[in-house]
């Protein structure tokens, strides 16, 4: 039953839910999680633990449906598991709260035997992968825009939609059910017809024509940066771009509000000035995909820890680096390639990522080894420890604040963690030579410093 619940999640997630989105397909996956998940909460208790596993998978799952707080750990937890993941919070799913009782007869039936027992911890991972799959959900989008009467209406999904009657001033949620209308990409501004605005196909960008639409030129544009981060955040290419517009006349002027897909609502007021609101009232964005950086600052990290000890070395140093390197390369090469059994990889990408694997399991012992062997002084190979890392903090932190807006450039965040990055190795390679002029002077070292 448990390999048919994860079947279940598979098929749903990659499948139906592709071709039939919906409450249906939604409700599917609550229901398949929750006949799954208890049995992976039990295996952090192993026996007699089938009755609290289930208790508080139900509990946890009533956090997350019914508060936000809930629904934003969630969707932290799962971002770490099985990256970007939107987790919302929605009481309606509550309605697959039974789905435990199967849940808890599963289990009972599925331990009373050696033979099953095993097949459970065979499906196990699966499950775990089944799971994060069904972690995602749909994120929402500004997908079209028009003026009724005196307001602004900003659909965003499923029905839902964003209403301003300030001229884009403020914005609130409209309870009941608006239907997106067609999307207008392009308007004119009432009783002044020659200035027209327009949205630019596959760009986040708006143009400008103040001859009744004859040439156009640009408004406003999204910038480089930005333009970066919202595709490291939303990597499908669907709603990374300007969808629709309308133009509102208001007193002083007019204002102009884009429908701007994943970046959410756009704003000109009457004084000419554009503004990224965003969604009003929606979960907090995506996290910036900031996986290379990541990798670059754990490779350098690794070189600072095992070249500490490598300058310490007495005896076997050539070999002592060639498996240093060969372990930083390999675990560089296991963390940027994709899981060798995920869906996508092919031996162009696996081979290289399980020799990445295999050098990052077996590179560190061997160093260990070659290290205690080789008789490391003790205060390069603390160095190596205690710098390692702080290099990896100067190499990522600069383009975490870089996704969070600041710096707003990439090339300043790129030269902020380069010019830390040196001081750290610059002062642990200071400390190193003196502990080697110190040692060579008190005869316990046979090598003369450089």
């Amino acid at each position: 039953m448990t390999v048919a619940g994860v079947f279940v999640l598979f098929i749903n997630d990659h499948l139906l839910k592709q071709a039939w989105p919906g409450p249906v397909t939604g409700k599917l996956s609550d229901v398949a999680g929750l006949v799954v998940a208890p049995a992976l909460v039990a295996l952090l208790f192993w026996r007699r633990a089938d009755l609290t596993a289930t208790v508080l998978t139900g509990v946890f799952f009533t956090l997350v449906k019914t508060t936000e707080t809930g629904a934003e750990l969630a969707s932290h937890a799962w971002t770490l598991v099985a990256g970007p993941s939107r987790v919302l919070a929605d009481p309606t799913d509550l309605l697959a709260l039974p789905a435990l009782a199967l849940a808890w007869w599963v289990r009972r039936r599925s331990l009373e035997s050696y033979s099953a027992r095993w097949r459970v911890m065979v499906t196990m991972p699966l499950a775990v992968l089944a799971v994060t799959a069904t972690s995602a959900a749909p994120v929402p989008r500004a997908g079209s825009v028009n003026v009724e009467g005196d307001s602004i209406v900003v659909h965003v999904q499923d029905g839902l939609a964003q209403v301003s009657d300030d001229g884009g001033v403020t914005w609130e949620e409209y309870g009941g059910t608006r239907e997106g209308r067609p999307l207008q990409s392009a308007a004119c501004v009432p009783m002044q017809a020659t200035r027209c605005y327009r949205v630019v196909p596959d760009r986040v960008a708006v143009e400008q024509s103040d001859d009744g639409g004859k040439t156009w030129g640009p408004s406003w544009a999204l910038t480089a940066d930005d333009r970066e981060r919202l595709t490291r955040r939303y990597p499908s290419w669907i709603g990374r771009h300007s969808m629709a517009l309308a133009v509102q006349a208001r007193p002083g002027g007019h204002v102009v509000v884009v429908a701007n897909g994943l970046d959410g609502i756009l704003v000109r007021d009457v004084s000419g000035e554009w503004r990224r609101v965003g969604l009003p009232g929606s979960p907090e964005p995506l996290a910036v995909d900031l996986s290379p950086e990541r990798n670059v600052a754990i490779f350098l990290a690794a070189c600072m820890l095992f070249g500490g000890a490598a300058a310490g070395l007495q005896r076997y140093q050539r070999a002592y680096i060639g498996f240093a390197a060969a372990a930083s390369l390999g675990l560089f090469t296991a963390l940027s390639g994709p899981a060798p059994l995920s869906v996508g990889a092919d031996a162009d990408t696996a081979v290289p990522t399980l020799f990445g694997v295999l050098a990052t399991l077996v590179g560190p012992v061997v160093c260990l080894a070659l290290a205690g062997a080789g008789r490391a002084r003790p205060a390069p190979a603390a160095v190596g420890v205690l710098a390692a890392p702080l290099v990896y903090l100067t190499v990522y932190t600069p383009f975490y604040g870089w996704s969070e807006g600041t710096p707003g450039p990439y090339w300043v965040a790129v030269a902020l963690a380069v010019l830390l990055t040196g001081l750290v190795v610059l002062a642990g390679a200071v400390l190193i030579r003196y502990d080697a002029r110190r040692a060579y002077l008190d005869g316990s070292s046979t090598s003369r410093p450089t």
